[in-house]
C-alpha cells in the first residue's frame, strides 16, 4: 500500500508525514521546500499479532507496513509542466492511493500561496491539475481506439466511451465522478488516470480548530463538497500529532482520551486507507513467525497464498483456516481443531479479514 501526500505548497503535507512517520524530512515555511519525494515505510497497527504472539511465541513477529510518500508542492499550470509540475505528476502516477492534503488552518507565520484559507478553491486547484493531465491521457486513447475502430467497428463503443468522459474531464470533474455501467468502469480502470485513484481529503486544522471541527466552517463546507463526489474527510492537526508521536505510549494513550479518541491519526489514517483501497489483513501463525499480510477484500485463498510465496498458489491444494475470534476464544489451535473450528477450504474459498491461515501445497 503506497499512500502519496499531494497538495499546494505550504499546506502542511511534509509535517504531517514527519509526524506520522518520524521520518525527519526538511519541512521549511517557503513553497517547494520539498522538491524530491520522500518515503516512509510505517507499520500497519494489529493488536491480533501481539495476542498471537503470546499464544506462539514466535521467534519473530511481522506486521503488514504502509508506505506513505511526501509529494513536491503543486502550483497551478502543474499539468502544462510549470512549477515542479512534470515531477510532481510522475510521482503521483505512483502512489496506489492519493491523501490530498488541504490547509484549513490560518496563521499569518506560514506563506499561503493563495490568498487566505479557501478549502474548495485549494480542493478544485489541484482536481483541476489532475484532470488536465488525465485529459491528455484519454485524447491519446481516443486517437488509439477511432484508429483501430477503422477496421473493427465493435471498438466505436469504447470511443464514445472515452469521448464522454473526455467532456467530464474538461468541466474540471474528476474520472472518479464519472456515471457509468459496470462494465464501462472496467474498461476505465484499464486507463492510467489520476483522477481514477481512491482519494482522502486530509483537512489540517489548527489546535484549536480541530477540537472544535464540528462548529468551524472551512472544515464543515470541506466536509459536504466532498460528499458531492463521494469522498471522504479525514480531519488532522500536524501539530498535535507531532506532540503525540513524541510521547511515551502511556501518556500518549492518556493524551488521547483528554480529546476523546482512541487512535493516534496515523492509525485512523490506515485503517480508513485500508477502506478506501478495499483492503484488509489475514494471518499465518507458528513458532518461526506471526505475521499479517495485506490482500485485497474479496480475494480468493490461493492468490492469497501467492502473496506469500508463488509457488504456495501455484501448487495450492487447501487452505486451513479459523477465524482470529474464534482461536481467541479456544486459547490455542489444538483447542480450535478440537471443537471443529478450523475448516479445510479449496481453491473458491473468499478470504476474511482476521483469518489465521496454513496453506498446503504441492511443491
Amino acid at each position: 500500500m503506497k499512500l502519496g501526500f499531494v497538495g499546494l505548497p505550504n499546506v502542511g503535507k511534509t509535517t504531517i508525514f514527519n509526524a506520522l512517520t518520524g521520518a525527519g524530512a526538511e519541512s521549511s515555511n517557503y513553497p517547494f521546500s520539498t522538491v524530491e519525494a520522500n518515503l516512509a515505510a510505517v507499520e500497519v497497527p494489529d493488536a491480533r499479532l501481539d495476542a498471537l504472539a503470546a499464544m506462539f511465541n514466535p521467534k519473530k513477529i511481522t506486521p503488514a507496513t504502509a508506505n506513505f510518500v511526501d509529494i513536491a508542492g503543486l502550483a497551478r499550470g502543474a499539468s502544462r509542466g510549470e512549477g515542479l509540475g512534470n515531477r510532481f505528476l510522475a510521482h503521483i502516477r505512483e502512489v496506489d492511493a492519493i491523501l490530498h492534503v488541504i490547509r484549513c488552518f490560518d496563521d499569518p507565520n506560514v506563506v499561503h500561496v493563495e490568498s487566505g484559507i479557501d478549502p474548495i478553491r485549494d480542493r478544485d486547484t489541484i482536481n483541476i491539475e489532475l484532470c488536465m493531465a488525465d485529459l491528455e491521457v484519454v485524447e491519446k486513447r481516443i486517437q488509439r481506439v477511432e484508429k483501430a475502430a477503422k477496421g473493427d467497428k465493435s471498438l466505436l463503443r469504447e470511443a464514445e466511451l472515452f469521448t464522454a468522459l473526455k467532456n467530464h474531464l474538461d468541466e474540471g470533474l474528476t474520472a472518479r465522478s464519472f456515471a457509468c455501467s459496470d462494465e464501462d468502469q472496467e474498461l476505465i480502470s484499464d486507463c492510467p488516470l489520476l483522477t481514477l485513484k481512491p482519494t482522502l481529503y486530509c483537512a489540517n486544522l489548527s489546535e484549536t480548530d480541530f477540537k472544535a471541527r464540528d462548529s468551524y466552517k472551512p472544515y464543515l463546507d470541506l466536509t459536504e463538497a466532498a460528499k458531492e463526489e463521494g469522498a471522504a474527510v479525514f480531519p488532522i492537526c500536524a501539530k498535535l500529532e507531532q506532540e503525540i508521536m513524541q510521547m511515551e505510549p502511556g501518556d500518549r494513550a492518556l493524551f488521547l482520551e483528554d480529546l476523546g479518541m482512541t487512535l493516534s491519526g496515523r492509525d485512523r489514517l490506515i485503517q480508513i486507507s485500508y477502506d478506501l483501497m478495499g483492503l484488509m489483513s489475514f494471518l499465518t501463525a507458528g513458532a518461526p513467525e506471526v505475521r499479517a499480510w495485506t490482500i485485497t477484500k474479496g480475494m480468493k485463498a490461493p492468490q492469497a497464498a501467492g502473496k506469500i510465496h508463488k509457488d504456495l498458489q501455484r501448487g495450492f491444494i487447501r487452505a486451513e483456516v479459523v477465524s482470529f475470534d474464534a482461536l481467541m476464544e479456544c486459547g490455542s489451535m489444538a483447542a480450535a481443531k478440537d471443537k471443529g473450528l478450523v475448516r479445510s477450504e479449496g481453491k473458491e474459498y473468499v478470504m476474511r479479514d482476521g483469518d489465521v491461515v496454513l496453506f498446503r501445497f504441492n511443491v
